[in-house]
């Protein structure tokens, strides 16, 4: 349960002002009820020793180490983030807020201001004690000109009023608005004004390779350009023994060396050179785990079932393409693509089908909602109902122009699906003419809206997002991320109304209506989900029991601070496997397969 805490305060505000969008407060405002959370079970493996390096690798070495301002938004910017914790997060099982930096938090009543008190032994990685005013500092960091990021610039300014400080260790973190799910948004990160000072115009140059002070449990040590980036653990973390971190982030060191393909990197994986290795891409699970170490017990595979928000993975159409204006032509595309095939013969069967582009979102997903399945019939009635012939080819044709689209897409691992989907396609008289892009040039085009179709999935958020991909304001214009350039009234209405609303069964309701809305539109072909991830890893590393979490992506991620560091490394049991590899000695081959939180069918 999390607990409640009233402190009253009847003395008056004297509010100061510390700069344009920063406040320093005398005292808190009234009737304050503080809440924390020390109730929720723990995760952590109480088995787990510290102690080992995990070796893991990157495609391409990091253009900055900054995670703000040109280049900053690659895939490495992740493992920098989750080493800065933030003022609260979310129990990665019950979703529940539990203490970060901050011990206790309280809700104003105007629904837009959330109170924190921060842990007084909250420190930054060279010794500085974490404070109210580094909270306050983020605002003017993220709002300023100098670190070259106009989106953070218009979020800080447009989302986040101001922060409040009232002393070191307490503060508060206003919205620009009332609004549910309010510790979404408010729970900020600190950065540090002591290692900062000043911001000036050279702020992108002189940061770009500098190793920013963090609050989390690693920090890089040491760097090769081009060739590796090396984590160290905090042996005195202040929050080592804090209840959610206890037992977790064992390892001494967390190196990652550039490999620079996917196969090479297989390689390395083979020869111990890296601990872990994806295997979600079917044909790895199933065929190139049908090796000597494998076999011989020395790497062991798990099939972990996770619940999370599922990625809307599939087909893209852009409504301003004449072709695609018809509705019918729509559906009758939806119709003509084979997914059920595809997963069947391509993936094995281990994909499952995504119904929607919301799912897993718990009681805001619409379970009754069905994508359309293959169907030549349907395909038929909607393109003869739209005045269609079928030409001489087989392709449909109306006023000299084929049902021919282009499909883009940007990895090579996909051509498979594909091509299963445009031979399915030609049976139903549409014309799929594949274009692999590289993944940055694909996304520009997409955001362009110069596709016709596009193939990609977006990632997820906690709660469903609506109005980047769907209101009006975002079509017929570049650079947003309506890529189907959806333009409806109704829907807008809806999308409107769920963001302004803050009774959470009103939103449930909005939420399942504007999924419905999108169905009926028919602009989104949804194809699959994978709720799970597969992972091979040498013998010498532990997982708890479970071997992660409800919301675990990786059981090997090291950083994250709601799922992360869970495993441990075993020293006696790698001289065990090196000494069996000497002496050829075999395990039992390992495949586990946990379905702990398995909800799909």
């Amino acid at each position: 349960m999390i607990r409640f805490f009233t402190v009253l305060f009847m003395i008056a505000v004297h509010v100061l002002p510390l700069s344009d969008s920063i406040l320093l407060a005398a005292e808190l405002p009234k009737n304050i009820e503080w809440l924390t959370n020390d109730s929720d079970p723990v995760y952590a493996d109480s088995d787990s020793v510290p102690g080992g390096a995990l070796n893991l690798s990157l495609l391409s070495f990091p253009m900055t180490f900054r995670v703000v301002g040109p280049d900053s938004n690659g895939s490495f910017r992740s493992a920098i983030l989750d080493n800065q914790l933030s003022l609260i997060g979310l129990h990665p099982n019950t979703l529940k807020i539990v203490p970060e930096l901050a011990t206790h938090w309280a809700f104003g009543k105007d629904r837009k201001s959330m109170y924190f008190k921060l842990n007084p032994d909250a420190r930054w990685s060279d010794g500085t004690p974490v404070t109210a005013g580094d909270f306050a500092f983020t605002l003017e960091f993220m709002r300023s000109p100098h670190i070259v990021a106009p989106w953070y610039n218009d979020y800080y300014s447009k989302e986040i009023e101001t922060v409040v400080v009232y002393d070191a260790h307490t503060l508060a973190v206003i919205g620009t608005r009332a609004e549910p799910d309010l510790h979404l948004k408010l729970g900020l990160s600190p950065t540090p004004r002591h290692y900062y000072g000043t911001l000036e115009k050279n702020f992108t140059a002189k940061y770009n390779w500098k190793v920013v002070p963090n609050t989390g449990p690693y920090q890089i040590d040491s760097f090769q350009t081009g060739k590796n980036i090396k984590f160290k653990r905090k042996k005195d973390w202040w929050a080592k023994d804090l209840k959610y971190f206890k037992n977790r982030f064992n390892v001494d060191r967390v190196i990652y060396n550039v490999v620079r393909d996917y196969n090479m990197q297989w390689e390395y994986f083979k020869k111990g050179k890296e601990d872990v290795f994806g295997l979600i891409i079917p044909k790895y699970w199933h065929e190139k785990t049908k090796i000597p170490i494998f076999e011989s017990g020395y790497v062991e595979r798990i099939w972990f079932f996770n619940d999370t928000p599922q990625s809307a993975m599939g087909m893209w159409m852009n409504q301003d393409r004449d072709i695609f204006k018809d509705p019918n032509v729509r559906y009758a595309f939806a119709h003509a693509m084979n997914v059920e095939k595809v997963i069947d013969q391509v993936l094995r069967g281990d994909y499952f089908r995504l119904e929607h582009g919301f799912m897993g979102y718990g009681p805001y997903s619409d379970e009754a909602i069905r994508a359309r399945r293959f169907d030549l019939t349907k395909v038929d009635d909607y393109m003869n109902a739209s005045g269609w012939q079928r030409g001489p080819d087989g392709i449909w044709q109306k006023a000299g122009k084929a049902f021919s689209v282009e499909v883009t897409y940007s990895h090579e691992e996909h051509t498979p699906r594909l091509v299963v989907l445009k031979e399915e396609a030609k049976k139903a008289g549409v014309e799929l003419k594949l274009q692999q892009m590289d993944p940055s040039t694909a996304f520009k085009k997409f955001l362009e809206k110069n596709h016709d179709v596009a193939w990609m999935g977006w990632s997820t958020s906690l709660r469903p997002q609506y109005w980047e991909h769907f209101h009006s304001i975002n079509a017929h214009k570049p650079q947003t991320n309506n890529i189907t350039n959806t333009d409806d009234p109704e829907i807008d209405q809806l999308i409107d109304a769920y963001r302004n609303s803050l009774e959470e069964a009103e939103r449930i309701d909005l939420s399942k209506k504007i999924q419905k809305k999108i169905h009926d539109i028919g602009c989104f072909v949804p194809t699959f989900m994978v709720p799970y991830t597969r992972e091979a890893y040498w013998r010498w590393w532990r997982l708890p029991s479970p071997a992660g979490t409800r919301t675990s992506g990786s059981l090997f991620d090291p950083f994250n601070s709601a799922t992360g560091g869970l495993f441990w490394y075993d020293a006696a049991r790698y001289q065990e496997t090196r000494n069996a590899m000497k002496s050829k000695t075999v395990f039992q081959p390992v495949t586990t397969v946990d379905t702990t939180y398995r909800t799909v069918k």
